[in-house]
């Protein structure tokens, strides 16, 4: 007599679904595309972390927060580029806090504080790329010029020039083929020298001759008109750039991407969809069990430095006047080891073109959701933090509650991998924390990609975190 064979358990082999099947009714679409229509026109407008934080602080007067620590529901700013927000749980704060953290800055190419001059009749900046570039991906696009510059007497001058359709664009010009012979046989890291992304900036010459002037600058005019056109349009001098910060970035708006509209193309993905979806979050979770905090930062793409860095005081000094005038008596560090946090940061997707670069199996794909990084760094996980698996668990058990869809991987084979995130900066104070975020693809160039079903899923995701 055959003996049967025992029936396989439920859920006993790890079965992703694709987030399509999960939200495929027509109630999730119609919010999956509101979402990502109001998406897309923050990630147009918002090319800089200063405008990022600009946008934040809107929605959040909108929804009757204040500038004031001692309130249930407050902010604060740190040099317009950063921002700490906290709401006020049901739960007293001595038993720790929900936390979404995430950064507002994104690689791009910064002005040098001395960069405009002129070569070949051509009117030139110079430049030097901020975070982690791929050169050759700059040339010969269309570039838009965002920053403030700040005058001698304290006065503050936002410039945006290449984004309105009646703007000119900016551009850094590339070798044609013909002359670019021996260059195709360098290494693509000897090929695109950092130096030689100048930006084109003019052509015309100033009306007036300075040699008839007989200052020896003639050979100048077309750097003259350049500065003309600041002090014109925005009452600068070249001194002026010296206590400015002005980012070179990709000029135009974000756009829907494929036949299907089923994907978002734009600048600045990284990381400001995880930005988003958490303000998102943030915003839609009110009246909480647990106190709410949520730090977007400035400087992550390199390193987390700076007073406006991760790396800072500023969200320790923040959290010390929140408990000094909500709970006086509770000590900071019992807060923030009972304290759970969510790195906001986005991981690499599978690439179809370059698939032997991942190892499939913990590899993320674009349309799972979001996905969960339990280690950073490089080589050996040197420079990560490792989430400890109990807290995994209890954040896997949070989503499947939720019936949010979820994903897990490493960033790439293990001796070719490799990156950082915020994450191990707060583990420092004891909080359990894990890098969680939507997949991109064509990371860190001018033009990224995501789903926008799983920009769907990673807000529901940050508010199924922040309610529990």
């Amino acid at each position: 007599m055959t003996k049967k064979k025992n029936a396989v358990p439920a859920g006993l082999e790890s079965e992703p679904k694709s987030c399509w099947e999960i939200y495929d009714t027509p109630a999730h679409e119609k919010a999956m595309e509101k979402l990502a229509r109001s998406y897309v026109d923050f990630l147009s407008r918002c090319k800089t972390e200063r405008e990022s934080v600009e946008y934040v602080v809107e929605r959040l007067k909108q929804a009757g927060f204040k500038p004031d620590l001692s309130e249930a529901a407050c902010y604060r700013v740190k040099r317009d580029k950063t921002i700490f927000i906290a709401r006020k749980g049901k739960r007293p704060l001595s038993e720790g806090f929900r936390f979404l953290g995430a950064h507002a800055d994104t690689p791009r190419l910064d002005l040098k504080q001395h960069p405009l001059y002129q070569e070949a009749e051509v009117g030139l900046a110079k430049t030097h790329y901020y975070g982690g570039i791929r050169k050759h991906q700059w040339l010969a696009r269309p570039l838009a010029l965002h920053g403030v510059a700040v005058k001698k007497n304290g006065q503050a001058v936002t410039i945006v020039i290449g984004e309105d359709p009646n703007d000119p664009v900016l551009t850094i010009a590339d070798l044609l083929p013909h002359l670019a012979y021996k260059q195709v046989e360098q290494k693509l890291s000897d090929a695109f020298e950092a130096e030689k992304l100048n930006v084109i900036f003019g052509h015309s010459p100033a009306e007036n001759s300075d040699e008839e002037n007989g200052n020896g600058t003639g050979k100048k005019r077309i750097k003259r008109r350049m500065l003309e056109i600041l002090d014109e349009r925005y009452g600068l001098v070249e001194d002026d750039l010296y206590s400015a910060e002005m980012h070179i970035v990709p000029a135009g708006p974000a756009r829907f991407v494929g036949l299907d509209r089923a994907l978002i193309g734009g600048y600045g993905h990284d990381d400001r969809v995880c930005l988003f979806a958490a303000l998102e979050a943030f915003l839609r979770a009110d009246q909480p069990e647990y106190t709410q905090v949520v730090v977007f930062w400035d400087k992550e793409e390199i390193g987390s430095e700076g007073s406006t860095g991760a790396k800072s005081k500023f969200f320790e000094y923040c959290l010390m006047d929140v408990l000094e005038a909500w709970e006086p008596k509770t000590k900071l560090h019992h807060v923030m080891e009972l304290s759970k946090a969510v790195s906001a940061d986005v991981h690499g997707a599978l690439d179809p073109d370059f698939q032997e670069l991942h190892d499939k199996l913990n590899a993320a794909l674009l349309g799972y959701g979001p996905c969960f990084c339990k280690f950073t760094g490089h080589r050996g996980k040197v420079g990560a933090n490792d989430a400890h698996p109990e807290y995994v668990a209890w954040l896997r058990n949070v989503l499947d509650e939720a019936g949010v869809p979820w994903q897990m991987a490493e960033l790439g084979r293990v001796d070719i991998g490799g990156g950082g995130t915020v994450a191990k900066y707060l583990a420092e104070y004891g909080m359990d924390i894990i890098d969680f975020g939507t997949p991109v693809l064509s990371m860190h160039s001018p033009f990224e990609i995501i789903s926008k079903v799983d920009l769907y899923a990673t807000t529901l995701a940050y508010e199924a975190f922040l309610k529990k």
